[in-house]
């Protein structure tokens, strides 16, 4: 449902589309619906979104805002991020209220992962 003046879509780069949709599709359970051959949207992912053909990436150390995901086995998550070629840029480490690890997307899109 639409919220007023709340947040209601994220739009992230991606090279190469095809390897995002399987990479997000496999760890986290994306659904994807493409519209035309340089954007896909996504949902079943807590927030609607979607991806668009770029070269650039998103990074904290470029100044972009960090996407987080929550999981209730991060061990689990972590492994399935490497088994489908995202790579670890933060091992797992502890914070106020929890433990989280940073990975990068094929594309080189940070991303992080809590959880309690």
């Amino acid at each position: 449902m639409n919220q007023h003046e709340k947040i209601n879509y994220l739009e992230i780069p991606a090279k190469d589309l095809e390897k995002t949709k399987t990479f997000f599709k496999q760890i986290f359970g994306f659904t994807f619906t493409d519209y035309g051959p340089g954007y896909t949207a996504f949902d079943n992912a807590g927030i609607d979104g979607g991806f668009y053909q770029s070269d650039l990436n998103s990074s904290t150390s470029n100044g972009s805002s960090l996407i987080v995901f929550y999981s209730n086995d991060l061990e689990a998550t972590l492994s399935k991020v490497t088994q489908f070629k995202g790579t670890i840029i933060k091992e797992i480490f502890s914070f106020p209220g929890g433990r989280r690890f940073h990975f990068e997307d094929p594309n080189g899109n940070e991303f992080a992962v809590w959880g309690d």
